[in-house]
């Protein structure tokens, strides 16, 4: 036996523990009305999970608890127990032995415990459905519900015979896939909805670093120009500066000597010429010359001063000049307007007549009025650059005074010395020491003269020198701002002559092309926007990844509710086979011929829409599947259910019952009195088909017929005393025949 025992205890009319055991293919349960026998088939309903309290002839599940008496107090709480034998492993768990059961409280909390350990609800009905135990009731018939499946819907009818069939578990997980795909559905819309919320900018970000990455190769480049400029610049610098050093040694040692000389032959000049007017003109014409020159010296070192600034600026003009060729202004929106329209008027003009030529020579009017307005807007205007302007015409109008005055101060200089020359060449007649002095004196100031013009033109290049080296300070701090102080760490280079100034002019220029590029392409706060993109863009790729996966979970379950369906469709169309076979059986021995069978028919089932009273608006129409009865009585022309009689509807709903369950057999089937119409020939026929269905389902038959009593092998019986509890009474027909021998 499957079904071992069952233990009620505070449940309904049993007040106190009561325990049923069923040890025989047939246990009947007898008494009175009122006694509380059909509260047995309750208890099975509501510890395999009924959540219908009406079901239970109740209205909340505080009913359900024995509410006491006057002899008896109530109880707190109702408990069913069903004992199963496992050993064969009707239920699919690891025990010989499984007991169910089912606890209500009176404030209407349910416990639900499979071998004493709390479960919830869908373990027990999943368990249950494992064992052909449904929650359609198939397998409890009580009376007045044998007619339900008659009277029930197509669509409902079909559930039952799903539930009976053993087939409802695929339904619980197609349903359970459903939801499954339902959510994934859902997933996938968010996991969607966030990409396209970071995808702009994921794509703003994406431009940053490029122009980040494009910044990065220009400084690496420019870095790379710089150490080699600076390099070769300050080498280029230290060189003229030893070569000048080393040039001015010579012409500065000869001066000095040359200025011992010159001393020692005024004093043999004073000497042997004292208070003569000779020797006192050529004294004069000396300091006078002196004079001369040392004002010359002056103004050629201020010249030199001047020309390196205006170099300076020249190349500061140069390089702002390409600058701005490389920049736009900002142009008026209102002249941009005053272009569209222009060139509006004329494509205008060129659909009025529509030919291709006028449509060419439009094309050229267009292209005309483009490059006009570039040229118009062009920027031409920096306040820098007027700045430097106006302070080259202010060195030119220096260095101009000054070349003015060199020119005076040489010519005065030439005068002098040509008047010394004169006098020179009259002293050089006369034989005498005084005139050896003299001729010294001459030939002194003739090399003073050379020394002094090339330390003039010495003076010059350091100037210039000294210009170059303060624009290579000044491009140190400007490459260092903008690249970094990598770009200004070189190591020195030692050179043996000059480097070529042209090359060293093409490298500085192109340089400054980059710093342009670099200042255009930067992107500040860098490595924030690259952390920035990091972090945004692995969240795009797990999204990506995530939304891969739901995909393919969505692809999944879809393939897993066809393979249900399609073995839901399978299973039941062979179901419904084998019942139609029983069935036939099962009718034609209850009404001596006849035919019965289900057939499987699809209804319509209307969609509204989302205005339930426009009657113009077009339904949706589905269809689902149910099933139909079929019979025809013997030696009457009644071929409809609703024509039966109700004898015959019982008898009906019977049959097809006992065929559900012969088909995939239920480990127990309860009858509540479904005997109660049936005549005394018909319980004979009821009677054997109880016997017959007991070779595969173990039956409690709650009864008052004595023929369904008859085929029992125990028989309980129900008592209700003065305390208003229920009582068992129970013999065992077996042993009685024994003790009766």
């Amino acid at each position: 036996m499957n079904l071992k025992s069952l233990e009620l205890n505070g449940f309904k009319s049993f007040g106190k523990k009561t325990t049923l055991e069923f040890t025989t293919p047939i246990t009947s349960i007898v008494g009175p009305n009122g006694s509380g026998k059909s509260n047995v088939a309750e208890a099975f309903r509501f510890v395999l999970g009924e959540q219908s309290i009406k079901s239970m002839r109740g209205k909340k599940g505080e009913d359900l608890i024995f509410n006491g008496s006057s002899d008896a107090g109530r109880s707190n709480r109702a408990s069913v127990k069903l004992c199963f034998d496992n050993k064969k492993r009707l239920f699919n768990v690891d025990f010989d032995e499984v007991i169910i059961e089912r606890v209500v409280y009176r404030d209407g909390v349910n416990e639900y415990l499979i071998n004493g350990s709390k479960v919830r609800l869908k373990d027990i009905v999943e368990l249950l459905s494992g064992a052909h135990i449904g929650s359609s009731g198939h397998h409890i018939i009580s009376q007045g519900e044998a007619d339900r499946i008659l009277h029930t819907s197509p669509k409902e009818r079909k559930e039952m015979i799903e539930d009976a069939l053993g087939i409802k578990i695929y339904q619980y997980k197609k349903e359970e896939s459903q939801r499954k795909l339902e959510k994934t559905d859902e997933n996938i819309k968010q996991v969607e909805s966030l990409r396209r919320e970071i995808a702009p900018h994921l794509k703003f970000l994406k431009r940053q670093v490029e122009k980040i990455e494009k910044s990065k190769q220009i400084r690496e480049e420019l870095v790379l120009k710089s150490k080699e400029y600076f390099a070769l610049e300050e080498a280029h610098i230290n060189f003229e500066k030893q070569n000048l050093y080393k040039e001015r040694l010579l012409p500065e040692q000869e001066l000095k000597d040359l200025q011992g000389k010159l001393k020692q032959a005024r004093l043999i000049i004073e000497e042997s010429q004292k208070g003569t007017d000779e020797s006192s003109k050529i004294l004069e014409l000396e300091e006078k010359l002196g004079s001369s020159r040392k004002h010359k010296d002056e103004i050629v070192r201020e010249l030199g001063r001047i020309e390196g600034e205006i170099s300076y600026i020249l190349k500061t003009i140069s390089i702002e000049k390409e600058n701005l060729e490389n920049s736009g202004k900002p142009v008026p929106v209102s002249e941009i307007e005053i272009l569209a329209d222009e060139i509006r008027e004329e494509i205008q003009k060129a659909e009025s007549v529509g030919t291709i030529e006028i449509f060419k020579e439009t094309l050229s009017k267009v292209l005309n009025i483009f490059s006009a307005f570039i040229g118009k807007n062009k920027n031409s205007h920096s306040p820098a650059l007027e700045r430097l302007q106006s302070e080259l015409e202010t060195l030119r109008a220096k260095e101009k005074s000054l070349q003015e005055n060199l020119n005076t101060a040489k010519s005065e200089e030439t005068s002098f010395v040509s008047e010394y020359e004169e006098k020179r060449s009259e002293m050089e007649k006369n034989k005498d020491d005084t005139k050896e002095a003299e001729k010294e004196v001459f030939k002194v100031v003739a090399r003073q003269n050379e020394l002094h013009g090339i330390l003039d033109r010495l003076v010059q290049k350091e100037e210039t020198l000294r210009s170059d080296e303060d624009q290579f300070k000044m491009d140190l701090g400007d490459i260092g701002r903008i690249a970094g102080i990598e770009a200004v760490k070189y190591e020195t280079q030692r050179i043996s002559a000059s480097i070529d100034r042209k090359d060293q002019h093409e490298k500085r220029n192109y340089m400054e092309r980059l710093k342009i590029r670099l200042e255009e392409a930067g992107v500040a706060g860098a490595d924030e926007t690259l952390k920035e993109y990091t972090e945004t863009e692995e969240r795009d790729v797990f999204l990506a990844r995530e939304l891969e996966d739901l995909v393919k979970s969505s692809v999944g379950l879809m393939d897993l509710i066809k393979e249900l369906e399609q073995k839901l469709a399978e299973e039941f169309k062979i179901g419904i086979d084998k019942i139609n076979n029983e069935f036939q059986n099962f009718f034609a021995l209850m009404f001596g011929g006849g035919k019965a069978s289900l057939k499987i028919i699809k209804q319509e089932k209307r969609i509204r829409g989302e205005d339930d009273f426009d009657l113009e608006e077009e339904k949706e129409i589905k269809y689902e599947e149910g099933i139909d009865i079929e019979i025809s009585l013997p030696h009457k022309k009644i071929k409809g259910l609703m024509m039966l009689s109700g004898g015959e509807r019982a008898l009906t709903s019977i049959a097809l019952l006992f065929a559900m369950s012969q088909v995939n057999p239920p480990p127990f089937v309860i009858l509540d009195e479904t005997d109660a119409a049936l005549d005394e020939a018909n319980s004979r026929k009821y009677g054997d088909m109880v016997e017959s269905l007991s070779k595969s389902s173990e039956l409690i038959v709650i009864t008052h017929n004595r023929e369904t009593m008859s085929r029992a092998g125990v028989l309980y019986g129900v008592t209700m005393g003065k305390d208003a509890t229920s009582k068992l009474l129970s013999i065992s027909f077996t042993d009685a025949v024994e003790v009766a021998k």
